[in-house]
């Protein structure tokens, strides 16, 4: 009997989020979640719950550079995401590993947890500017690290445009800016500087919205290794981390995360 062929693959580099919820666990969960092959090189670890993230510990360049090499050299990848890169060495080192493929690559910039704790050092702001926006295919700031990235505050849909020209100018394909903290719909900007979209859905009454930041980028990323275009896989990823979100469940005391398997329950 033949073996049936591989899935898409994408690869995630970001941190673990103990708690399942968000980070890594988020990714890969995503990635299965829409029948992709997930792969993943763990940049930090965290001792996270519904609470808050209690710890977190940076793993070593050399860590990093050995699993991306392990995986991209023997399975290779068709779309890779990053996450969590809390210190300016992990950027450069990322950058660097980044610059010698091809595929295309989503960039979250995390800045902060959904419960307000810094994920990355000041002085890694400047490295995620100069050295990792300009290998993106498409970044995917919220509200707040579109600020910590260009100094634009935004506050209403018209500033959107503003906070996207500015974050363009750092080199990025495409620039999704998720007006989330926004009030009324939930509305998405993505723009080239040339085409724009805009995508938006029903603000759902929930709070439990752990992962928001990570299904949404990692979505994004399977769809384009599937061989989708990046407006197709953000309008893709949008309608899925809308059912997550409208499905997000209480877990422990505080934020619970959004439903990754909502298309399954």
């Amino acid at each position: 009997m033949t073996a049936p062929p591989a899935p898409p693959r994408a690869l995630t580099i970001a941190g673990s989020d103990s708690g399942g919820g968000a980070g890594i666990q988020a990714d890969l969960k995503t990635m299965l979640a829409l029948g992709v092959h997930g792969m993943s090189v763990v940049t930090a670890v965290t001792a996270q719950n519904s609470l808050g993230v209690q710890g977190a510990w940076d793993l070593p360049a050399e860590t990093v550079r050995a699993q991306f090499r392990s995986v991209v050299d023997d399975i290779g990848v068709q779309a890779v995401k990053t996450g969590m890169l809390s210190s300016a060495e992990l950027v450069e080192t990322v950058a660097q590993l980044l610059a010698g493929i091809s595929a295309p690559v989503v960039v979250d910039p995390v800045g902060v947890s959904k419960h307000g704790d810094p994920l990355l050092a000041a002085e890694a702001v400047e490295t995620v500017r100069a050295s990792l926006l300009p290998l993106a295919t498409v970044a995917t700031p919220n509200l707040n690290e579109v600020t910590q990235l260009t100094g634009v505050v935004v506050d209403s849909e018209a500033g959107m445009r503003e906070a996207a020209d500015a974050l363009l100018t750092h080199g990025p394909r495409w620039a999704l800016i998720k007006g989330g903290h926004l009030a009324g719909d939930a509305v998405d900007l993505l723009t080239d500087g040339s085409a724009e979209h805009w995508f938006r859905a029903a603000r759902h009454d929930n709070r439990h919205t752990h992962g928001t930041g990570c299904t949404l980028a990692s979505a994004i990323a399977s769809h384009l290794a599937m061989g989708l275009d990046v407006p197709e896989a953000v309008g893709a990823a949008k309608e899925y981390v809308t059912g997550a979100i409208a499905s997000g469940f209480p877990l422990g005391g505080g934020i619970g995360p959004v439903d990754h398997a909502w298309r399954w329950r």
